[in-house]
């Protein structure tokens, strides 16, 4: 399996290792989107949690906290 692309921003690499660290999958965004990437919860079902990763967020450190803080409240 090859290893995923790192995102450019240290803050948001560091919080998207945490979730996988906890189970989460990151996946790249499709040609047509927005994010960088998806974030998927390790109930990867219907009635899993998903997050979008920016590739440009306007505030880096929110963003960063914001994924480990959805990770956090994961209820599964």
């Amino acid at each position: 399996m090859a290893a995923r692309q790192k995102h450019p921003n240290k803050d948001i690499e560091d919080a998207i290792t945490y979730a996988e660290n906890l189970g989460w999958i990151c996946k790249p965004a499709g040609n047509s989107s927005h994010a960088w990437g998806r974030l998927y919860c390790p109930y990867n079902n219907v009635g899993g949690c998903i997050m979008s990763i920016w590739s440009t967020p306007k505030n880096v450190m929110n963003h960063a906290k914001q994924i480990k803080r959805k990770v956090g409240h994961c209820p599964h």
